[in-house]
């Protein structure tokens, strides 16, 4: 097989704003490379610039509206199914332990182990984190720029207090919280 093209996603587990997925081709060495959870927003931010220029990436977004209609496995899908056309002749390597339904290898704990799905977490959450920066200014009330729309205390005492907004992912479930139960 040829190069390998890394994987990975960022939003999978938040109550608002999309899923963002990123495959990726490095197409030379980038210092700094690891799980973007192990970086500081600085370095990722730095990384993230690198790669812009030296590598070969798609991105893809699914909106709150599309994982509460179509459901947050057939957007994996639908975006892993992309990333397969658009890298056709590479050797896709997926962080996690499902394909939902491609035969797309996985890794579990990719993003810490294989350079180019570091690089593909990374693209995916800088990509998100700015987006849900933007966001913030929309809706200053939620703290989108702080928490980036994941279940914090902050964001659930929002929602308690002025319910869900258009970035909300109405479809899920907070556990332990009755009063938040969409």
């Amino acid at each position: 097989m040829g190069k390998i093209c890394g994987i990975d996603e960022a939003g999978r587990g938040a109550l608002a704003g999309p899923l963002v997925m990123a495959a990726c081709v490095l197409d030379a060495q980038i210092s700094g490379l690891d799980d973007s959870k192990k970086l500081t927003p600085l370095k990722r931010e730095r990384v993230f610039n690198e790669l812009c220029k030296s590598s070969k990436f798609l991105i893809v977004y699914f909106s709150n509206t599309q994982i509460d209609t179509l459901g947050l496995s057939w957007c994996l899908n639908s975006g892993l199914n992309a990333f397969k056309r658009y890298f056709n002749g590479y050797e896709l390597i997926f962080d996690g332990n499902i394909n939902y339904g491609t035969d797309i290898k996985t890794i579990i704990k990719a993003d810490a182990k294989i350079k180019e799905v570091s690089a593909a977490s990374i693209l995916a959450k800088v990509s998100r984190d700015r987006l849900m920066s933007l966001f913030d200014s929309h809706y200053p009330q939620y703290g989108f720029k702080k928490h980036k729309g994941y279940g914090t205390k902050e964001h659930l005492k929002a929602l308690e207090i002025y319910g869900l907004c258009d970035l909300s992912r109405a479809s899920f479930k907070i556990k332990n919280e009755p009063k938040l139960i969409f």
